[in-house]
């Protein structure tokens, strides 16, 4: 039997479509692209930082992998495996958990790298470049197979690098000075689990 893929003409169409299943979806050309499940590592991370983040925020506003947020290029969307919120945030993502170009940008994403050529390629560089053309203020990528942080600032609409953490180091955050986290405690959790 031959399967007709369905092609969006739109990202608001898009929006509209629903499967009746909790898969996530990356928009690529106008079709969609079943996201395979996070490796445990990177679940790992993202849910020691969350515990990290929640303490000093509203916990509404910080968000895990399941955050949408709308992109340009290709493709139309993607899932930060972290994600802190404007306040305004939690209100417009009540009904769906997706942050629009028109809405005003998350104030960091977080991004667990995960093993292989591609996957580093695609959060150094093409989430990078969606992230920054959308405004988010801080992006950060974690690196757990050389163990590091890279923190990213935007400043005149380019991401400037803060800093390459690791060891002994504190994770400085221009947003989130209160944050007091050595890199080593992210990957000594990871590792004694």
């Amino acid at each position: 039997m031959l399967q007709i893929k369905h092609r969006f003409q739109s990202f608001e169409e898009y929006l509209s479509y629903d499967d009746g299943t909790d898969k996530l979806y990356e928009l690529f050309n106008g079709e969609l692209i079943e996201m395979p499940p996070e490796s445990g590592t990177n679940v790992q991370v993202a849910t020691f930082l969350l515990i990290q983040f929640a303490p000093l925020l509203d916990y509404r506003r910080v968000r895990g992998h399941g955050l949408e947020l709308e992109v340009r290029g290709e493709p139309r969307n993607r899932y930060p495996d972290l994600t802190i919120l404007r306040e305004e945030h939690i209100q417009q993502l009540a009904k769906r958990n997706t942050i629009r170009l028109s809405m005003l940008p998350p104030l960091l994403a977080i991004e667990v790298v995960s093993s292989g050529e591609l996957q580093r390629d695609r959060d150094f560089i093409a989430k990078r470049s969606q992230y920054q053309d959308c405004g988010i203020p801080e992006y950060w990528i974690i690196d757990p197979e050389i163990q590091t942080v890279l923190v990213l600032e935007l400043i005149d609409q380019i991401y400037t690098e803060i800093g390459n953490f690791s060891g002994d180091d504190l994770v400085v955050s221009p947003q989130f000075t209160q944050l007091n986290l050595q890199v080593a405690q992210i990957f000594d959790a990871v590792n004694q689990a």
